[in-house]
């Protein structure tokens, strides 16, 4: 008999020939079932090998093993610009803008907390009898779903299952469906303009949802449409709002022809509601929220739960009031519970799910939350978390697991709770590959992987690899001199010109608070997560200067004149919004090569409307295939090979650069081309000392990291004069590697320099102690935060004993000085 040779195992995935994005061609070996990390500068190509190469693959190759009916139902990964792929397992990838999530999706919902919390209600809880009121202590039979009786009126009846105490199922309040809130016409949304006549677009829904023939529609019940809105009688409104759904017959011109057709009215309000009912997804629904007034839904207080299902209680709690707990106060409930014998051993096992899973959200930092958070209320730093804490309860082996930024919204004090839980992915089977800048995740790392030396082409090549220790020691290393010490960022301290002052009311978990931030100088807002960050800038801050005064502000006062809030979200929506046109290089590009051409104006030039776009793809670059039973695939457009124009736009030319060449060109190798162009060089300049050089100028904004899409905002006020101005960035170091933070605090420098004042918040230890003024929030997140425990200068924080803050700034302060 043969024996079988041994087989090891492969210890290495192996990438050959990697050329997505500015990858140039590398080759390079990835250690399997360890923490790797890679760092590198902003552009230097780390989400290209990670997300573009390493979860490419990996996805895309398990996909390709199921069947076509189900690839057809799951979106697509395109196949990679790489030679070859071994021994890479099937990926997960945990995004740094996680997906929208629906209205119906909470904290609870998302992390499948909820779903143990209605097990431990629907059997263990007392339930109410139906028919006298009388509530019926938990018995085994509950616990079994079978009926029990009722010791005051002798009657069977039935406890409810998990799903009848489901808002997104059985258990969902009529009034709402399940939401939490109502929606309501707006009467003063309908007709913006009452000066306009029907005719001439007056009712606003008519006009957004495309019904064009109701204005003649309208004129057959005898209403007015070439009268201003504000002159027709009350029954000729009554008609526009309320009219019954009758068909009238009306004639239609069309390019085919007239025809005598028949129509049935809509009126105004049955429009909005009809639409709101199709609106299945959060685009739709903003679409018709305008015309819509959301408030608390009254019959349920917003807990989205029917009367039955708040009905079982435990001890002094219903459903509702647990899922309004925060999460650490939940657990604390959960392991205080006291059951009748019988019950003990089901009780342990329920209540000790939810303290596993809830353990492992806690040390990520979000015991804070409530189950019942609207999940499209978290930040995106919140989320991954959450999806992260999942990921490790789904006890996968064997997966490759690709971390985005993982450290987004994390207090230095959450860090250790971070790498604790990627550590979980790794003792379960899997490989963790990371993106990120933070230096305490990046030397918790088993190998790391430097990509660089610089952004778009001049990064793309592997600078070093090996431990932490090894790249600090490595010469030739961009992020190794922050691996031995903090590099402080230079910067002259600046001397404050006055004061905000605002006193507020408690909100949320934020208590009263009496604050002033400093005018003329960089202030940073910081605090673990839930700390009350948010609230107070955001929510207090900001609408209380805009003007909106808001009920739990009741002072505010300081020498601000207007307030622009500069956020990591996405600039644009799709792929035509480019650094080109959101810069304003695009309108001097068109006049210039308008300028060197006889044939062509300057409104030929555009790829949106110009008559030089490419009809093809419409001017986008790129078009969508019907690929049949699998999903649609978008490709370059074969007719423009992506340039968005036609061939004949390559006949114009301006210095010796086609229009679709230009935009092929980074803005650094455009200002060199049109350095003698003084207004498209201005320009070009201020992208280069914002640290975006490297970024094409036809690159789709859409795609920008949200650093990136941060500091891009930012192009548009430098040069300005900013008296007055207040700046506020929401953590603007995201993405950034230490060296971009620097320039982005140059950047902020400049704005002082020209009168603004700019309000950070931020949890990045480099940002923090180079601030002028730090405003320190806590001791903790949720109910255990909301006040102010530090302010001043950052040697102040360090300095100050009640301060979570202070202890991780004390010793990198006292590094910087060593």
């Amino acid at each position: 008999m043969t024996t079988p040779q041994a087989t090891s195992h492969p210890t290495h995935i192996h990438v050959r020939g990697a050329r997505v994005n500015n990858l140039q061609n590398i080759d390079v070996d990835i250690p399997l079932n360890q923490l790797v990390g890679i760092v590198g500068v902003s552009g230097s190509g780390k989400s290209s090998l990670a997300m573009g190469t390493l979860y490419a693959e990996g996805s895309r190759r398990y996909l390709e093993a199921l069947s076509t009916y189900t690839r057809r139902r799951m979106a697509a990964t395109a196949r990679a610009a790489v030679d070859s792929v071994s021994h890479i397992p099937p990926a997960l990838a945990l995004r740094q803008r996680p997906g929208t999530a629906g209205v119906r999706s909470t904290f609870g919902t998302s992390t499948e907390l909820l779903n143990v919390v209605r097990l431990i209600f629907s059997r263990l809880a007392e339930h109410r009898c139906p028919h006298c009121g009388m509530y019926a202590e938990p018995t085994i039979k509950v616990a079994l779903e079978q009926p029990i009786r009722c010791t005051q009126c002798d009657n069977d009846f039935d406890p409810p299952g998990a799903e009848e105490l489901a808002f997104n199922s059985e258990g969902a309040c009529p009034a709402c469906a399940g939401t939490g809130i109502t929606r309501q016409v707006d009467e003063t949304s309908l007709v913006p303009d009452p000066t306009k006549t029907i005719d001439d677009g007056a009712v606003a829904p008519w006009n957004q949802f495309g019904f064009n023939v109701q204005p003649q529609i309208v004129a057959e019940f005898g209403v007015r449409t070439d009268v201003p809105f504000q002159e027709l009688t009350e029954d000729e409104r009554e008609i526009v709002f309320h009219g019954p759904e009758e068909k009238k017959a009306i004639t239609v011109t069309s390019r085919k022809g007239v025809h005598d057709l028949d129509f049935t009215f809509r009126n105004v309000y049955l429009t909005v509601t009809k639409e709101l009912e199709r609106a299945t997804d959060a685009k739709r629904l903003q679409r018709v929220s305008k015309f819509l007034i959301e408030k608390t839904c009254p019959d349920c207080a917003g807990t989205r739960l029917s009367e039955q299902a708040r009905q079982p209680r435990i001890g002094e709690h219903n459903l509702a009031s647990v899922s309004a707990l925060p999460l650490a106060d939940l657990l604390t409930w959960v392991a205080s519970l006291q059951l009748p014998e019988q019950l003990t051993e089901l009780g342990r096992e329920l209540t000790k799910t939810l303290q596993d899973m809830g353990t492992r959200l806690l040390q990520l930092g979000l015991g804070y939350l409530s189950l019942d958070r609207t999940t499209n209320t978290l930040s995106n730093g919140e989320r991954q978390r959450a999806q992260l804490a999942r990921a490790v309860r789904n006890e996968t082996t064997g997966v490759l697991y690709v971390l985005d930024e993982p450290s987004i919204g994390l207090h230095p004090a959450n860090i250790e709770g971070l790498v604790g839980v990627m550590h979980d992915l790794l003792a379960g089977g899997n490989s963790v590959v990371f993106v990120d800048h933070d230096v305490a995740v990046i030397q918790a790392a088993d190998y790391l992987i430097e990509i660089g030396p610089g952004s778009g082409a001049h990064g793309g090549t592997i600078l070093t690899m090996g431990r932490p220790k090894d790249l600090a020691a490595a010469t030739g290393s961009v992020v190794g001199p922050h691996l031995q010490k903090p590099q402080p960022i230079e910067r002259e301290p600046r001397e404050r010109a006055g004061w905000i002052s605002m006193q507020t009311q408690p909100l949320h978990t934020v208590e009263a608070l009496d604050v002033r931030f400093p005018t003329g100088v960089l202030t940073v807002v910081t605090g673990v997560s839930g700390s009350g960050k948010t609230t107070l800038v955001l929510e207090s801050l900001i609408p209380a200067l805009n003007g909106a005064n808001p009920e739990h502000v009741q002072h505010i006062a300081g020498d601000i004149d207007r307030v622009i809030r500069v956020d990591a979200s996405p600039i644009g929506i799709n792929v035509r919004s480019t650094v080109a046109t959101y810069s304003g290089i695009m309108d001097q590009l068109r006049t210039e090569f308008a300028k060197v051409s006889d044939d062509y104006t300057a409104a030929d030039f555009s790829y949106n409307t110009g008559s030089l776009k490419c009809p093809e793809c419409d001017g986008n670059g790129q078009i969508s295939l019907d690929a049949q039973f699998l999903a649609d695939i978008e490709m370059a457009c074969p007719s423009c090979e992506g340039s968005r124009y036609r061939q004949e736009a390559s006949n114009v030319q301006l210095e010796g650069h086609s229009m679709p060449e230009v935009l092929a060109l980074t803005a650094q190798e455009a200002a060199d081309l049109f350095a003698d162009y003084s207004r498209i060089a201005r320009r070009l300049k201020i992208l280069i000392d914002l640290g975006l050089g490297y970024l094409t100028l036809g690159e789709a904004t859409p795609a920008l990291s949200g650093g990136e899409a941060q500091r891009l905002k930012l192009s548009t006020e430098l040069g300005r004069n900013q008296q007055g101005t207040l700046f506020v960035l929401d953590e603007p170091s995201v993405g950034l590697h230490p060296d971009d933070v620097a320039v982005l605090v140059g950047v902020l420098d400049r704005l002082l320099e020209r009168g603004a004042t700019v309000i950070v918040i931020e949890h990045d230890l480099d940002i923090i102690a180079a601030a002028d003024w730090i405003i320190d929030l806590g001791p903790g997140g949720g109910a255990d935060g909301g006040r102010i425990v530090a302010t001043g200068t950052p040697g102040d924080v360090a300095a100050a004993e009640a301060s979570l803050t202070g202890r991780y700034l004390r010793p990198y302060l006292d590094q910087v000085s060593s």
